[in-house]
């Protein structure tokens, strides 16, 4: 089990760190530093040991950067955080700064000088980063645009005067069963390092702990919503892995299922080991491969070979187990989601007080009594009327808002299960008084949604190819959203899943059958309402359409939950459309009402049988 500790993210001291932290670094030799939102994995969670960026500003976004110079210090945040940085950091030490405005490589260079004949360089020590926490091409951006090399720092100087910070993770590792995964991690390995074989590649170092999950047919404790193990690892061609994790993750059953062709050491062993491997060509992920890590092979004299992840593009290929296992999943998740969804139209009819908090307390509280969630897959986004406009909005006690009749309640959520993870969004009529306009863009969302769900493309498309089939019906209504259409799903991993989405940014990873991926569209009206509605979808195997003459992929919707008809502007929708949802909810009914065999469940019944009536009926 994940266990939880209390970062101090208390902006009021900042100011007191900030002179710790630039005292550290002028012993150290440096003049400043670059402190990410991340770890040595690269990831999207971090652990609390890693929360670097919240203990120094207080700011507890998912995305930012801090850049601290002798005598400035700035915080780099997006779009979606402009609110939220401005209220928990101490704009007194910390200047907030919008990327799309200015780059940090701009705002280093205007506090720092150039190294540039013609440009006045600050005297003295060079801006200083940890080599755990960035790649070689973020570090190139910087030293580009100051004209002059960066310090690698031997050890992260905010670790030396955190005086309270957590331990590293040290949550237990279990075996995945094979009869979920529907492959042995001996055949993955053997599989992958054949491929490397024929690349003429010697071995490919692993740093994202999914991978690593993956190939070994394990999951761990360390993250909050995600069953992963930190950890790294290197595939050798001949499928033997040396896996770098703290040897007391891993308890004798699990040491018994990794076998002979699995060494364990500890993280601290896998530097030296690198550079043990010799003048041999070596597989690194620019997304994901930590400047130390680069350094350890080439000092080695290893030639880097650049590319994915091998683990990567198979990952996200889902096995027939596997999507059975999501399938069973989304069954569960929908029943739970049903019991969710008429208590809730029974609570506001009746008139009780029921709040965002209650909303993501209770979610969750259905999906536990399913007796199968191991953890939430994220944290639950319930956005009541003007918050549902804040498209990753986390309520907190000062945010939380009362559910008022009439406004739009959005409510994105998710389940971690042994056999699949889940992530659904569901925008809800919370009573009589919704604005005419949000019904009409209700109803464009759920157009595209449905325009995603039942495209058919010839293989070699990617989902930006597809991405506009979501937002067509809005743009003619001058409408968009500034959020990707849809993101990968793992398999009980991690809920954001690469090399593929559906977004104008989707790559050259073209969708291959057993791909899962959300289906997402919204529409937002700041201090008004937000919409989404959400889907997961597997793509399914070619074949040839009725009539047609070519094979062309298609999408299986995994999700079950009814969507609220009351919303729904009927005359906006076309015939082929309507046929859809009337389908969909038909599905919903026959798959969903037999799980739905509690002893309270003949309320939640009607409720589902009343959710899901034909849309003229």
């Amino acid at each position: 089990m994940f266990q939880s500790f209390e970062i101090t993210a208390d902006s009021s001291e900042s100011a007191a760190r900030l002179a710790s932290l630039r005292e550290k670094l002028a012993g150290m030799g440096a003049g400043g530093m670059l402190v990410p939102r991340g770890d040595a994995h690269q990831g999207e969670t971090v652990a609390p040991s890693d929360e670097r960026l919240a203990w120094l500003t207080g700011f507890t976004g998912s995305a930012g950067l801090a850049i601290v110079t002798s005598d400035r210090a700035a915080l780099f945040i997006d779009g979606r955080y402009t609110l939220q940085a401005a209220d928990q950091a101490d704009t007194s030490a910390f200047e907030i700064v919008a990327v799309h405005e200015t780059e940090p490589t701009q705002w280093a260079a205007s506090a720092l000088g150039t190294g540039r004949d013609d440009d006045a360089m600050e005297a003295g020590l060079p801006l200083g980063y940890d080599p755990w926490l960035h790649g070689e091409a973020e570090i190139a951006r910087y030293e580009k645009a100051l004209g002059r090399p960066l310090l690698p720092l031997p050890e992260n100087p905010i670790d030396a005067i955190w005086a309270d910070r957590p331990p590293a993770p040290a949550g237990s590792v279990s075996i995945h069963a094979e009869a979920l995964a529907g492959e042995s991690a001996a055949s993955k390995r053997q599989r992958l390092g054949q491929t490397l074989t024929e690349e003429g590649v010697a071995a490919a170092v692993i740093t994202m702990p999914d991978s690593l999950c993956w190939l070994l047919n394990i999951r761990g404790s360390d993250l909050a919503r995600s069953p992963v193990a930190q950890g790294f690892g290197v595939l050798h061609a001949d499928g033997r892995v040396d896996l770098f994790m703290a040897p007391e993750k891993i308890g004798g059953a699990v040491s018994q299922h990794l076998g002979n062709g699995v060494t364990v050491a500890p993280v601290e062993a896998m530097l030296p080991a690198l550079g043990e491997l010799g003048a041999v060509r070596v597989r690194a992920d620019r997304s994901s491969c930590p400047l130390a890590v680069l350094r350890a092979l080439e000092v080695g004299g290893s030639e880097i070979d650049w590319g994915r992840d091998p683990c990567v593009l198979p990952k996200a290929l889902k096995n027939d187990a596997e999507l059975d296992g999501m399938r069973a999943a989304h069954r569960r998740d929908g029943a739970a989601l049903c019991r969710f969804l008429a208590w809730l139209d029974g609570a506001l009819a009746s008139g009780e007080t029921v709040d965002e908090i209650t909303v993501a307390r209770r979610i969750e509280e259905f999906r536990r009594a399913t007796g199968a969630l191991l953890d939430i897959a994220f944290d639950t986004i319930a956005g009541a009327g003007p918050n549902g406009a804040i498209v990753h909005y986390r309520v907190n006690e000062e945010s939380n808002r009362q559910i008022v009749p009439g406004e739009l309640l959005l409510i994105d959520s998710g389940g971690q299960y042994r056999d699949g993870t889940t992530d659904v969004t569901r925008t809800l009529s919370t009573g009589e008084g919704t604005p005419p306009e949000a019904r009409h863009a209700f109803t464009l969302v759920l157009k595209g949604m449905i325009a995603v769900a039942t495209a058919r493309w010839p293989a070699g498309l990617t989902g930006r190819d597809l991405d506009p089939l979501a937002r067509i019906a809005l743009w003619r209504q001058g409408l968009d959203y500034d959020h990707g259409t849809g993101h990968g799903v793992g398999a009980y991993l991690n809920v954001h899943e690469g090399p593929a989405s559906l977004s104008r940014r989707g790559g050259d990873v073209a969708l291959e059958p057993g791909m899962v991926l959300s289906d997402e569209p919204g529409c937002y009206r700041q201090g008004a309402w937000g919409i989404r509605i959400e889907n997961l979808l597997a793509v399914s195997r070619p074949s040839v359409p009725e009539g047609g003459q070519r094979e062309m992929l298609g999408f299986e919707t995994l999700t079950l939950v009814p969507i609220d008809r009351r919303l729904i502007v009927p005359d906006v929708l076309g015939g082929a459309e309507r046929a859809w949802l009337d389908a969909y909810h038909a599905r919903v009914r026959a798959e969903i009402g037999p799980l739905l065999d509690g002893p309270e469940d003949g309320a939640v019944r009607d409720w589902l049988d009343a959710a899901t009536v034909p849309l003229d009926a």
